[in-house]
């Protein structure tokens, strides 16, 4: 877990338009038998919290696809916050801007946030 949390922090800190002080990480760690509700525990926080990188915005855990498959599409999340150095070097149709924005603002509308 602290592998993956240094992972997202790092790609947080890429962007040009976001900052790691702006956001919180909550956790639970459960051991033995418990471990087997990880699953669960997660796909009932989604739904409960529809979090837009989970429901609406693809792409912020996304990997360096490596060398010789540059010619992918940019995910919503890069196209929203540029400055991941490998994903600057995709080539593929990014999504549009704007069509991701309007996603999103249906979602929060849908939420009853916006």
């Amino acid at each position: 877990m602290y592998n993956r949390l240094r992972e997202h922090n790092r790609s947080l800190q890429q962007t040009q338009n976001l900052q790691t002080t702006e956001f919180q990480c909550r956790f639970m760690i459960l051991n033995d038998v418990e471990s087997d509700l990880v699953v669960p525990v997660e796909a009932s926080l989604i739904r409960r919290y529809k979090p837009l990188w989970n429901m609406v915005v693809d792409g912020f855990g996304n990997h360096d696809p490596g060398s010789g498959r540059y010619n992918q599409a940019k995910s919503e999340w890069d196209v929203l916050h540029p400055g991941r150095i490998w994903a600057e070097r995709l080539t593929g149709v990014e999504p549009n801007l704007n069509d991701i924005i309007v996603k999103i603002q249906s979602h929060l509308a849908n939420l009853g946030l916006s």
